[in-house]
């Protein structure tokens, strides 16, 4: 019965999850307002059908009333989120509370699957971080001197990477994360924001020579300190991030081409000095080889994805468990086995209407330091999701790096909630210029009409 129910019900998610992706699109369609509105109620729907499907499913299959209990939490939080920033922040982004709730919903599913115990812990550090972030949108808005702290965020962004080298802890051959007590967290998923925030702010004015080189001093020792800690996917990510934002600042092509560049002689040193960089190349070019070795996990995930087939095994009737790291790393692999490709790859798709959602707000603000900040999480946020996805795929080697939202870790989910936040500020000054500048433009429009019936007046 729980086989039958399972598998059927993967048809209905993979059908509102497909409407659900093709919908992150057709919001940016002019219609009319009250037409938004119900696709936007459509997607929040779509978002509390979906959690309660599958928490039906996961609870038919595991009898523990925890199950339940996570479920309807899970619910009041979303809608309590939704209903609080529709409150106080009227003029917010609603099409991303919605994608950040359902990419939410899915890991918080998929964990529920692998790890009730890593599930609950998750959702508590979703609750306190989102309740923090509630006043990054209005600080964002209001703080318009955030772009004068330049070298406060560059020293604070190398001190906090530094300080692994003092009360660091090695964890899958990183030593990339810092334990106070209970409390454990990952500095680069933090620190990738103010480096952001100091490219932005560096290269909002016009760079002088002097000015690009200290840029550039202050972005390799970012890159350098995540090599020395082994942290490889990482540094990828923040020299992608630095060479494309002085790209889209300056418009010189010498960036990007100087970057594929050392970037090349960069990752063939790294293969020549680090064995595990070595061994994570060797199970991407040929895994079978070494398949009860360094080659055991990517071949287990391509296990997975191939027994998935376009349409999954259904929920809780695969073997996602085989894969090691299969929570955070690999989870792409469990969605793919349990869910099918289908949804896998209209989940996707959502990540892609949210990058595109960035781009948009990048393009409407004005001020240059909040264009190039929409502008740098837009990459950092795509990139991400290229890394993780592309590693489990053997697309690329595997990096090390988390899908945003869905993947379990507390370190990761909490930055991309600040970054969600951020961008919603960014939203809000996107908007407010918007507004400000129909208002002028219908107020010119108005005097050109009064000036051109007193000249006819005169005329007469």
């Amino acid at each position: 019965m729980l086989h039958f129910i399972s598998t059927s019900s993967n048809y209905l998610l993979m059908f509102m999850c497909a409407i659900y992706a093709l919908s992150c699109f057709t919001v940016f369609l002019p219609s009319k307002e009250s037409r938004q509105i119900r696709r936007m109620d459509r997607q929040e729907g779509f978002v509390y059908i979906f959690q309660i499907i599958c928490f039906l499913v996961l609870t038919l299959h595991t009898k523990d009333p925890k199950v339940i209990a996570l479920c309807v939490g899970q619910l009041i939080y979303f809608k309590l989120m939704i209903t609080i920033y529709g409150h106080f922040y009227t003029d917010c982004s609603r099409i991303l509370m919605n994608h950040t709730c359902f990419l939410l919903s899915v890991g918080f599913v998929m964990l529920a699957r692998l790890s009730l115990e890593k599930a609950i812990k998750q959702f508590a550090i979703v609750v306190v971080a989102s309740m923090l972030c509630l006043i990054f949108p209005i600080f964002v808005k209001k703080a318009f001197w955030l772009k004068k702290l330049r070298w406060l965020y560059g020293l604070a962004g190398l001190i906090f990477l530094a300080t692994v080298f003092i009360i660091g802890t090695t964890k899958n051959g990183s030593t990339n994360w810092i334990s106070l007590g209970p409390l454990a967290l990952q500095p680069s998923e933090f620190v990738k924001i103010s480096f952001i925030f100091f490219i932005a702010a560096t290269l909002a004015n016009p760079p002088k020579i002097r000015t690009m080189w200290i840029t550039i001093l202050f972005g390799a020792l970012h890159v350098l300190i995540l090599v020395l800690e082994r942290d490889l996917g990482g540094a990828f990510l923040y020299f992608v991030l630095f060479v494309f934002m002085c790209f889209v600042a300056t418009g010189r092509l010498i960036y990007p081409l100087g970057g594929l560049v050392c970037g090349s002689g960069a990752a063939f040193l790294a293969y020549k000095l680090f064995s595990h960089v070595q061994a994570r190349v060797l199970a991407w070019s040929d895994p079978w080889s070494i398949i009860e070795g360094k080659g055991y996990q990517i071949t287990q995930s391509l296990f997975a994805i191939g027994t998935g087939g376009w349409f999954g095994m259904g929920l809780t009737q695969g073997r996602p468990t085989d894969i090691p790291v299969v929570d955070s790393d690999f989870i792409f692999s469990a969605i793919s086995e349990e869910l099918g490709m289908v949804f896998a790859i209209c989940i996707l798709f959502v990540y892609i209407g949210i990058f595109v959602h960035f781009i948009t707000i990048a393009m409407d603000v004005k001020d240059k330091f909040y264009k190039l900040l929409a502008f740098g999480f837009s990459i950092c946020f795509l990139f991400q999701v290229f890394l993780t996805v592309g590693g489990v795929t053997k697309f690329i080697p595997s990096t090390g790096v988390t899908l945003p939202l869905i993947s379990y870790g507390g370190s990761s989910v909490c930055s991309t909630l600040i970054i969600f936040a951020i961008m919603q500020g960014i939203f809000m000054i996107a908007y407010e210029t918007k507004e400000e500048y129909d208002e002028e433009e219908e107020t010119a429009e108005s005097m050109g009409s009064v000036d051109r019936i007193a000249i006819g007046d005169s005329e007469e």
